[in-house]
């Protein structure tokens, strides 16, 4: 199940859950793209976004950045949401996003030897029922709506969390399996949000020969699993830490929680669990069953396990970070390479009755891409007339190099035209 909240840390979240396919229903499995979409920017002096590749492969069969990026009026995915599309970080086994989810697996395979099935490719574009209506995410959830999530069109998503393969993998006949994937959504800007993120859920399903000798209720039972395998998930990763478990509400688990660890003086969310509503299992065949079902956010964890002060650092391609990280060696801490000064920039506009900072912060990826590292709201006031007035501080920094005074004069421009044209906003 899936969560977001800082890093778009686990899979359940309190306050924003994570806030028809058409052509594609017959296709399950995602493949990398057909060239490389990310170039290295260290050695350009004039930043250029990146193009992304024109073409996926899905299954095999290959689809057309149209099909995505649509001349559709229910469609709000930007080319740069695209150019992530395939690219799936948690795949490559010396990357830190890799290096942790293949941690995890070390886990699983030791304590639960040739039981848990792993997924990492099934493809992120999804129906609204796989994404929502499957996991009995209410029909007035935020994170339905066109602010939160990337529509494809109006029956179709880039999938807000992992979740959304669940129903389909019991149907199949999967008891024990683990889903790891990239998954979207519109958020906003600062070191630990990022539209593209990483995701793990987990489930595991048990019949009444497992629990009617245990002398327990089948809710209990598993429950009581539950909170053995994640804690031992934990000490495999942090190592003897003090943990403490929160009872939380997700609308697909019930009972539901959240596991929280005592670690460098603070403590800190892990994951979001519990037992899986049984309106899901019977929904897809498995009436007599119970199960439990975990969430955890991979770049949450790698952030603190590494110590990467950036999520916009995984999506690097510069060397001297790519070098610090090597297959199976887990929790290695990232060395910064430099420190290059972040450029300021504010404005301020009078916003209108559909103005949401999402649509600002879309609009300024869509120029700026990971060049900007912050959008913070510093000024807000309403005049007598009942005109509200914001006033945004834009920081912009890139990861890799000094930006120069022209380009990043060039950016802001480019900015204040494309918010004032197409957000409708009145600049000041």
């Amino acid at each position: 199940m899936a969560v977001v909240s800082s890093a778009h840390s686990t899979i359940f979240s309190k306050t924003s859950l994570f806030h028809h396919i058409n052509g594609f229903k017959r296709f399950s499995f995602c493949l990398h793209f057909s060239s490389s979409a990310v170039a290295s920017l260290s050695s350009k002096k004039k930043w250029r976004q990146p193009v992304a590749s024109s073409m996926l492969e899905l299954g095999g069969i290959k689809i057309a950045k149209d099909d995505v990026v649509r001349d559709d009026p229910t469609n709000n995915v930007p080319d740069t949401i695209f150019s992530k599309l395939g690219l799936q970080l948690h795949r490559r086994n010396n990357h830190p996003l890799g290096i942790l989810k293949n941690g995890i697996y070390e886990y699983f395979d030791t304590n639960f030897p040739n039981m848990f099935h792993k997924f990492d490719d099934l493809c992120p574009v999804v129906s609204v029922k796989q994404n929502f209506d499957d996991v009995l995410v209410p029909a007035d959830h935020v994170s339905r709506s066109y602010n939160d999530t990337y529509y494809v069109d109006s029956q179709t998503v880039l999938r807000c969390h992992t979740s959304a393969h669940q129903a389909e993998l019991l149907r199949r006949g999967h008891t024990h399996f683990l889903v790891t994937g990239d998954v979207y959504r519109r958020d906003s800007i600062d070191s630990t949000h990022y539209p593209v993120f990483h995701q793990m859920e987990g489930v595991r399903v048990f019949t009444p020969d497992n629990w009617e000798a245990s002398g327990l209720d089948p809710t209990s039972y598993a429950a009581e699993d539950l909170k053995k395998s994640l804690e031992g998930l934990a000490r495999h990763l942090f190592g003897a830490v003090e943990m403490r478990w929160i009872d939380a509400y997700f609308p697909f688990t019930n009972p539901s929680y959240e596991l929280e660890i005592y670690f460098q003086g603070k403590w800190m969310e892990v994951l979001g669990c519990g037992v899986m509503e049984q309106e899901i299992l019977k929904s897809n065949g498995r009436s007599n069953s119970v199960a439990w079902a975990l969430g955890l956010g991979l770049e949450r964890l790698a952030m603190v396990l590494f110590d990467i002060p950036d999520i916009r650092l995984f999506w690097s391609t510069d060397e001297r970070f790519t070098s610090q990280f090597s297959e199976g060696q887990m929790g290695v801490k990232f060395k910064p390479f430099s420190k290059y000064p972040p450029c300021y920039k504010d404005m301020s506009f009078w916003i209108n009755d559909s103005f949401t900072e999402n649509n600002l912060c879309e609009v300024i990826r869509g120029i700026a891409g990971d060049l900007v590292e912050e959008v913070s709201l510093i000024d807000n006031f309403t005049n007598k007339k009942g005109m509200t007035s914001h006033c945004y501080r834009i920081a912009y920094r890139s990861m890799e190099r000094s930006l120069t005074d022209e380009e990043i004069n060039d950016l802001q421009w480019q900015v204040r035209e494309q918010v004032q044209n197409k957000l409708n906003v009145v600049l000041r």
